[in-house]
């Protein structure tokens, strides 16, 4: 005899009020994200530069994985290069992913844009805030890790300090 008290887990109209484990959730919010790329295609295009090395990477852009075909973009002559290396891009990539998953490789010559480095600006902070984040560690005793969350305390005290403004002192009110 079935027990009919235990909720059916595999109907999506039904709701489920209490604890629910995160594997139940994963296929639903995974899934509109696969249709549009496969997790195969997604690492691929994340790990490229690891997969063709740095020097093709600054030069080529994966677009699209499709049926086994993988469009690559090419910034100039490379894509001659590259038609001529195919053969060893290919076991390179298939062999990064784990599988056959690329047989045949399209170049397309398109602008590839530079990697974007963001470097911060240092932002210094005050002498009272140094004092203050070492008072805060003084009780820890010495060693590494009163190292780091002194550290720490520096960087959270320079972000909270406004970034320099270009014009140091104020304008006088136009009337």
């Amino acid at each position: 005899m079935a027990d009919d008290t235990k909720p059916d887990m595999t109907d999506p109209s039904r709701r489920v009020y209490g604890a629910r484990g995160v594997g139940t959730l994963i296929p639903a919010i995974a899934r509109p994200a696969f249709r549009r790329r496969s997790p195969a295609a997604a690492q691929i295009i994340t790990d490229w530069a690891s997969i063709v090395g740095p020097e093709l990477a600054t030069n080529t852009v994966p677009r699209r994985l499709s049926a086994g075909r993988l469009a690559i973009a090419c910034s100039g002559p490379v894509a001659m290069e590259l038609q001529h290396l195919a053969p060893q891009l290919i076991a390179r990539i298939n062999a990064y992913v784990g599988q056959a998953l690329v047989t045949e490789l399209r170049f397309t010559q398109d602008h590839v844009p530079a990697a974007v480095t963001v470097v911060p600006s240092p932002r210094q902070i005050s002498a009272q805030a140094i004092a203050a984040v070492a008072k805060k560690v003084s009780a820890l005793p010495e060693g590494p890790l009163r190292d780091a969350l002194e550290a720490l305390g520096r960087t959270v005290h320079a972000a909270r300090v406004p970034a320099a403004r270009k014009h140091s002192t104020p304008h006088p009110p136009s009337d």
